[in-house]
């Protein structure tokens, strides 16, 4: 138990002794740097596998990596005469020292195999062409002769018992679930990174092996093969609600795959960032996509997105961290520009369209328990259907519906089909060529408002209507202090307000496209985003917070009956309208179904 007397600092009584590390405490040192748990390992050796220029690689674990990592590929394997070299510390292949921006290679620091034989039992088996395959084993740093080994091609790198020359750092492990979890992710992510490449993923605890995760190399150009390997990895619902993103400026290209904002996910888990097809952990870059989404998401809500940053090697450093993760670039404006306006373009090319992951949850919450229906049983007519019986009451079928007059044959075809009826006063139904459209009034003309305050703030500025008398509104000092700080961009925005003596504001102008409205309210929940997105946020992401909540307090509202005309033309500006698919909170704004999927609900099929 410490001794509260003896916590503090106190001069030594004698004076340190400086010593030289032997080369063994050296190499764990560093393996404690780039090997922090199995999954750290698996990643090192991966890529090793990838510069090697391997198209199939096989990764074995067993008991979470503890015991047991081996990674089999078929690259270009090393001679008998460079398996002493591949295990000797800052000794590499892959860069020549001359130039450390300059890097085309996941590694270069010649850290990752001298680490691992520093720490665990390592054995390096390879071939390279016209040779003749060589092994070489490592046990905590005390490296073997080199053998002669059977080998077809590619290089096999078998690591067991990690950390038996460190038993401290195994008690930092977690569970084996956890350390698989963490080593399939890895995996999972350089599949994302390489698609053209094979990888295998097996657990052969107990000498049973199991296949956890297999991706075969994908075929066609890079998009072909991203789409093809997103959807084995992420799933056909992420491929199929992805749109494609390719964009360049200034010697930087944005390619992948990012998801409609309605597939939207509770956190970043569906989030991968790669440069130059390494996969990095970068705040920057995680920051610019959200950004990208900014208009149409909310806080509570992530970004699925699969995207890969290609520049110039010079422009990025990747010597940050041991790990790698981590990347600092030169001109990080550039960088945050392309991957903000990008996403921006490709969400506004989607027009109104809204994921199918939506219809998919509409008919999970609608479909019942299984059931055997009378009319799929064989029977004979009964004598009411003989006699074509009608419930008393009903002269026919009953109807309940408005008749409109059909588009002429020259008009173009309506997404959203024609309107016949509004239920509760706050949904539309409109039938389409396909089947049916259920739209949220008001989280749609939510979005309409909100795209027409920004193209008229960015045209010519948001058109002011003066109050014939000025409401005013009393504050905390706090609150008053902060909106009058923000009034030059609230003018901007048509909204102006003057201070009226102690902690009261005036409200002399407000945007003319909103009509009439509460000022007391809007000022209120204007206050709340400006205190939401505090002070670090730029000028650009307040005033689209604040034109947000103006078409908030602009737009249809629930409850209001609306006649057909209006039901249509709404239908027809959503159809026109970027970014309609879903309210300014990543919201859907209507959800479409099938007509195969309405009658399988009534057991038709």
């Amino acid at each position: 138990m410490l001794d509260a007397h003896n916590i503090g600092r106190s001069r030594p009584a004698n004076p340190p002794v400086i010593r030289q590390l032997d080369e063994a405490a050296i190499n764990r040192i560093a393996a404690g740097e780039v090997v922090e748990r199995p999954a750290s390992a698996v990643k090192e050796l991966v890529e090793n596998a990838l510069d090697a220029g391997a198209l199939r690689i096989g990764i074995d674990v067993a008991d979470g990596g503890k015991t047991l990592i081996r990674v089999s590929d078929d690259g270009c394997g090393m001679t008998a005469a460079d398996l002493p070299l591949a295990l000797s510390r800052h000794a590499t292949s892959k860069i020549d020292g001359s130039d450390l921006l300059n890097i085309h290679s996941f590694g270069f620091r010649g850290e990752a195999l001298p680490s691992l034989g520093a720490v665990g039992r390592l054995t390096l088996t390879s071939r390279a062409a016209g040779a003749e395959a060589a092994t070489l084993s490592v046990e905590g740093g005390r490296m073997a002769a080199v053998r002669p080994a059977a080998l077809t091609r590619g290089t096999v790198v078998e690591l067991r018992d990690l950390f038996f020359a460190t038993p401290a750092r195994l008690k930092f492990m977690r569970t084996d679930r956890a350390e698989m979890q963490a080593i399939a992710d890895v995996v999972k992510r350089l599949a994302l990174a390489q698609p053209q490449v094979g990888f295998t993923l097996r657990d052969v605890s107990g000498g049973e092996g199991r296949l956890l995760f297999r991706a075969d190399p994908e075929p066609g150009d890079f998009f072909d093969a991203l789409h093809g390997r997103v959807a084995r990895v992420l799933g056909a619902d992420f491929a199929e609600n992805a749109l494609r993103i390719d964009v360049a400026h200034d010697g930087l290209r944005l390619l992948g795959y990012a998801a409609l904002p309605t597939y939207s996910r509770g956190s970043s888990v569906a989030q991968f960032l790669f440069v130059n097809s390494r996969p990095v952990l970068d705040r920057q870059l995680f920051g610019a996509l959200r950004a990208g989404y900014m208009d149409v998401l909310s806080r509570d809500r992530h970004p699925a997105a699969v995207l890969n940053l290609q520049c110039d090697p010079q422009q990025v450093d990747v010597n940050v961290h041991p790990a790698k993760a981590e990347v600092r670039f030169r001109e990080p404006a550039l960088v945050r520009g392309l991957v903000v306006s990008g996403l921006r373009q490709a969400l506004a090319a989607a027009g109104h369209r809204a994921s199918t992951t939506v219809a998919g949850e509409t008919l999970t919450a609608f479909r019942p328990e299984p059931r055997i229906y009378q009319m799929d049983r064989p029977s004979q007519p009964t004598l009411a259907q003989a006699l074509h019986w009608q419930a008393p009451g009903f002269a026919e079928a009953p109807q309940a519906r408005f008749e409109e007059q059909a588009p002429a044959s020259d008009e173009p075809p309506r997404p959203l089909g024609a309107a016949k009826a509004q239920l509760h006063e706050n949904y539309i139904i409109a039938q389409t060529a396909s089947g049916m459209v259920i739209v949220d009034q008001h989280a749609a003309h939510e979005r309409l408002v909100y795209q027409r305050l920004k193209a008229q703030r960015d045209s010519s500025g948001i058109a002011a209507q003066a109050l014939l008398i000025p409401e005013i509104v009393s504050l905390s000092p706090a609150d008053a202090s902060r909106l009058l700080d923000a009034a030059a961009d609230l003018a901007a925005l048509g909204l102006v307000i003057e201070p009226f003596g102690g902690n009261a504001v005036a409200v002399r102008e407000t945007p003319a496209i909103l009509g009439r409205v509460d000022a007391q309210a809007l000022l209120r929940d204007i206050l709340d985003d400006l205190a939401d997105l505090g002070d670090s946020t730029r000028v650009q992401a307040r005033m689209d917070a604040v034109l947000s909540r103006m078409a908030c307090h602009g737009s249809v509202r629930s409850g209001r009956q609306m006649r057909a005309e209006e039901m249509n033309a709404l239908l027809r500006e959503m159809e026109a309208t970027p970014l309609s698919g879903q309210c300014n909170h990543g919201r859907p704004t209507y959800v479409e179904l099938k007509l195969a999927d309405i009658e399988r609900l009534f057991g038709r099929r």
